[in-house]
């Protein structure tokens, strides 16, 4: 159909090109389907006129194929055979939240064993390169685990550390060798835990000085265990050792700064922030993720890589237009624009009054609700 004004824009006709304020910022996507509030949005940003996709002519009784994966989440085959239609075989498909559990399953046996038998470094790979295939299904501000027990979190921890780690490595545009070592950094970062007296690492009360060094000492244990283990690089076994090293030179175990710290240990020690920030835990409850993404923009000034923050916040939150939102004030809203100069404040419609996040800095993103 190509360019049409604004007074021929009609809901249901679909977006053949991103659209985009005059300051440059992307206001809908291309592929999105147009709908009522979207008119209203285009006419309040003064868009004179959009670019509509071609809608493809579908012949067979003009049905449309949607694929072989079916709303029940298995593929169909049938097999035809003159007039007569053969068996219809149907073949689970999983999932990403399927793979997930594998993985958590996988990890945490691995590191139950870890002190007293070899990493099983290749088993996870396999199972990380499956999980990775859902790549595409993952977005850091709305996945959660379906099933968590409380006991189990650094486990969820160590694989969305991964995965995130993973994403990340790929978004800063690392050489493709290093993402399945990034992972692993990721995944093996807290190994060290293991080492770490249980009743200080679960004490859900204030720490001493002396089991706050106890603590810290899992950034060496951690460098220790990987030593031992086949597969994995000195990047990721360094990860395990530096991800609470701050480019200030304020953090730990050996007050590294600025290009001292490794590529990996930048990367993981902003996944293992948030992750920890965002998972519910024993002694706290999960904060918001759009809040957590505010104190790692502030963690970025003298604490955490600047650069990789940046790319880490412009990337998780520049999809999220049109997903339905709950406000510190409990209202229910959906995203309807998003400035790439403050990401996480962005416009949200609620009951057809669009609230300025930018503006009103007393109500935050509580929740992300899909």
């Amino acid at each position: 159909m190509g360019l049409i004004t604004l007074s021929e824009v009609k809901p249901g006709l679909k977006l053949g090109s991103d659209v985009q304020t005059l300051r440059g910022n992307v206001l809908l996507q291309k592929g999105k389907i147009i709908l009522p509030k979207d008119v209203e949005v285009l006419r309040a940003f003064m868009i004179h006129q959009i670019d509509i996709e071609q809608e493809k002519v579908v012949a067979s009784g003009g049905s449309s194929s949607k694929g072989l994966a079916g709303a029940s989440g298995a593929a169909t085959v049938a097999e035809k055979s003159g007039d007569r239609t053969g068996t219809i075989v149907s073949v689970p498909v999983s999932t990403l939240q399927d793979e997930y559990e594998k993985m958590v399953t996988m990890t945490k046996k691995a590191f139950l064993s870890s002190l007293a038998a070899e990493l099983p470094v290749y088993e996870l790979r396999t199972q990380l390169e499956t999980l990775f295939v859902h790549l595409k299904q993952y977005n850091v501000l709305t996945f959660s685990p379906r099933v968590m027990k409380e006991h189990d979190y650094i486990y969820h921890h160590a694989v969305l550390s991964a995965i995130t780690s993973y994403q990340l490595a790929q978004w800063v545009e690392l050489p493709s060798k290093d993402w399945m070592q990034v992972a692993f950094a990721g995944l093996f970062h807290d190994i060290g835990n293991n080492k770490v007296d249980p009743q200080i690492l679960h004490k859900p009360s204030s720490l001493t000085a002396e089991e706050q060094e106890e603590i810290r000492q899992h950034t060496k244990y951690g460098y220790q265990i990987l030593k031992q283990a086949k597969a994995i690089n000195e990047g990721a076994r360094l990860a395990a050792l530096q991800h609470h090293e701050k480019v200030d030179g304020s953090g730990y175990p050996l007050h590294l700064t600025g290009t001292q710290i490794h590529i990996y240990a930048k990367i993981v020690a902003i996944a293992d922030i948030f992750h920890a920030m965002t998972l519910d835990r024993i002694y706290r409850k999960a904060q918001s993720p759009y809040l957590v993404l505010d104190q790692i923009q502030s963690e970025a000034f003298g604490k955490l890589d600047p650069s990789i923050v940046n790319t880490f916040v412009q990337r998780s939150t520049q999809i999220h237009n049109g997903i339905r939102v709950k406000l510190s004030n409990n209202q229910i809203g959906e995203i309807i624009f998003s400035d790439r100069d403050h990401p996480t404040r962005p416009m949200v419609s609620v009951e057809g009054t669009i609230i300025n996040l930018m503006q009103q800095r007393q109500l935050y993103i509580q929740e992300v609700l899909g």
